[in-house]
């Protein structure tokens, strides 16, 4: 995992996520990573990353209502998002789940394994309490080729963001969400 900066990071990072950052004024650190081991586990293994050092951003959708209506969840890489019913009930909805790879690229143009509530504009961005536990966290930049490294609290300085408790639960069970394993993305 290589770090990078100054006009290194216009090159890594997405150009939305770049301009987030600079627009919100966050802190922050570009850290080159291989396509390849961008997914949060094999990322996390590779770099001997603690899994609760990692934060996934995760885009929900429910077609069940007129528009279709979609929340981006931040949640720490060893817990699972609580979709059935605590991100239903922010969402005013009965029935949601993860977006699928292609709906989360139109809808946040970027890369399943990369994408990072950073630079997404327009939709509520939920982050659960925990996350803000954590001295400094990784994300995605927007692709597979970076992530970022900052101080959890960075977050708060996006206008869409509000902490919810217990958004996501503990990953030590059979109750896992099972198309959670399939959108790892720190």
């Amino acid at each position: 995992m290589g770090e990078s900066s100054g006009t290194m990071n216009n090159i890594l990072l997405l150009p939305i996520v770049e301009e987030a950052l600079t627009c919100y004024g966050m802190i922050h650190q570009v850290l080159e990573c291989l396509p390849e081991l961008a997914d949060t586990a094999v990322f996390c293994e590779h770099y001997r990353v603690p899994l609760d050092q990692a934060a996934n951003t995760i885009l929900v959708v429910s077609h069940k209502v007129e528009p279709a209506r979609y929340a981006v969840c931040v949640v720490l890489g060893d817990t699972r998002l609580d979709v059935n019913k605590k991100v239903c009930q922010l969402m005013g909805v009965r029935r949601a789940s993860l977006a699928d790879a292609e709906t989360t690229a139109h809808m946040t143009g970027m890369q399943i394994g990369g994408v990072v509530a950073i630079g997404i504009p327009d939709l509520p961005v939920y982050v659960d309490g925990a996350v803000l536990q954590r001295p400094e966290i990784l994300m995605g930049g927007g692709n597979r080729s970076s992530k970022l490294r900052h101080d959890p609290h960075e977050l708060l300085k996006l206008p869409n963001v509000t902490v919810i408790e217990n958004l996501a639960i503990p990953k030590d069970g059979a109750s896992l969400v099972t198309g959670l394993a399939d959108h790892p993305q720190p």
